[in-house]
């Protein structure tokens, strides 16, 4: 779900040429091989990298490609950037057809863990150093006490808000989620968006339902549903939690026409450069992100979190978060040893380094030194928070996932009401998930 805006052209027609991916995708090689008398190991192998990194997160990619490069003469990587929306369905074909990457970039959870079910992911328990990650970040890749994946870094999601904005309005970062409606009151009385929203994707509405189902339901509210024990997706928080979204659109806290407007374009957080929206709901990456798209507008970021409901069981020091980008390799791969050796590159204390401090992520790697003070600032939110909610559409099976994205776009669009909504969720765990 990350790091926005093309930063690595295309360096070698070449290349193409000896890709094995289909479509829309960005070749960025590394290096070329063999030039540094370094022992000749790879007799012209070729490794793919299919990844959805940009920005200086990518750069990050391309100089771990680099330092594998050197140090295996005769191999050659293909750092291939695919679209982030289109990129679940194209790896699942990929997969399905017996033509995966060599390498590829996951979340964890129950999207990865599907692909290890089906016998489709490598078991690098025994093939990478695994006690270089943090137990949390390394747990999403994790199943039946096998690693599937190495973690890089690790997001929360607060509320960005324009620092310069609220305090000309007179606004303070909210304490209360009546305090959070307020704001809104106020900027749209002074004819601004309240909250930017992009949400053709779907993944960017899901923060509003995961953060206010939390914040009524409490910590276990997902989990209880997700495990069979306990309450269900159609729990009376999942739909007091789409009644709020609903409320929220009926007082304009949206952009019109967001349920069709295109995220990874950027068409919500330019509303934040030009000043049109005071908010947005994202993650860390929006740091980033913004570092790369509009860097002066970096003064006037602050982030707040998700304020608590009077009378809820969640708190404001619960939070939304996931761990990415996870490396995997895949069963298929004709050089899978190689490849491991790579994604322990791609996975090092050296990429964490440049994520943290250059694109601002939080590192899954110990050992981090955060040069950044802003960074360190997101990081010590992740360190001090009670509890973390892993995203709803990692986590969950991916049947599940789907309808979940879909009833909470409809939600939106109030073209469904949330009863009708937590239903079909509910509906669908009884049949995919196992009690």
């Amino acid at each position: 779900m990350k790091r926005h805006l093309f930063f690595i052209m295309l360096l070698s027609l070449l290349l193409v040429a000896a890709g094995c991916n289909p479509g829309n995708t960005d070749v960025n090689p590394a290096s070329s091989n063999g030039d540094d008398g370094s022992e000749g190991d790879g007799d012209g192998k070729t490794l793919t990298v299919w990844h959805i990194e940009q920005g200086e997160a990518e750069q990050a990619l391309v100089q771990a490609v680099e330092r594998f490069e050197e140090s295996h003469s005769g191999v050659e990587v293909e750092l291939i950037r695919q679209e982030n929306d289109p990129y679940k369905t194209k790896l699942s074909v990929a997969m399905g057809g017996g033509n995966p990457p060599d390498v590829f970039h996951s979340w964890g959870g129950g999207w990865l863990e599907r692909f290890v079910d089906a016998g489709q992911v490598l078991d690098l328990t025994d093939k990478i150093d695994t006690s270089i990650y943090l137990p949390s970040a390394i747990s999403p890749a994790t199943f039946e006490e096998k690693v599937y994946g190495a973690p890089i870094a690790m997001d929360v999601v607060p509320v960005w808000y324009n620092t310069e904005m609220f305090e000309e309005y007179g606004l303070e970062e909210p304490e209360t989620y009546e305090d959070l409606l307020g704001i809104v009151e106020t900027l749209k009385s002074e004819g601004i968006t309240p909250f930017a929203l992009a949400n053709q994707s779907k993944w960017p509405g899901s923060f509003y339902m995961m953060y206010l189902a939390e914040r009524i339901g409490g910590p276990d509210l997902f989990s209880e549903a997700f495990s069979r024990e306990g309450r269900g997706f159609d729990d009376e928080a999942y739909v007091e939690a789409g009644q709020k979204i609903q409320e929220l659109v009926e007082m304009g806290a949206f952009p019109d026409g967001f349920n069709g407007m295109n995220f990874d374009t950027g068409q919500s957080r330019q509303l934040m450069y030009a000043e049109k929206a005071g908010m947005i709901i994202q993650g860390s990456w929006m740091l980033g992100t913004t570092r790369t798209d509009m860097p002066e507008f970096e003064d006037k970021l602050g982030f707040f979190l998700f304020p608590a409901i009077e009378g809820g069981q969640g708190a404001q020091n619960h939070i939304v978060g996931g761990v990415s980008p996870v490396f995997s390799v895949s069963e298929s791969s004709e050089n899978p040893d190689l490849a491991a050796e790579l994604v322990q590159e791609l996975a090092s204390q050296e990429t964490a380094d440049h994520y943290a401090n250059e694109d601002g992520a939080i590192s899954a790697i110990k050992g981090v030194e955060y040069e950044d003070e802003y960074v360190q600032k997101i990081n010590d939110v992740l360190v001090n928070a009670e509890f973390m909610q892993t995203y709803y559409d990692q986590t969950l099976p991916t049947e599940v996932a789907e309808v979940h994205l879909d009833t909470t776009q409809a939600i939106f669009g109030l073209s469904m009401t949330p009863e009708e909504a937590v239903s079909k969720v509910e509906e669908k765990a009884e049949e995919v998930i196992e009690e």
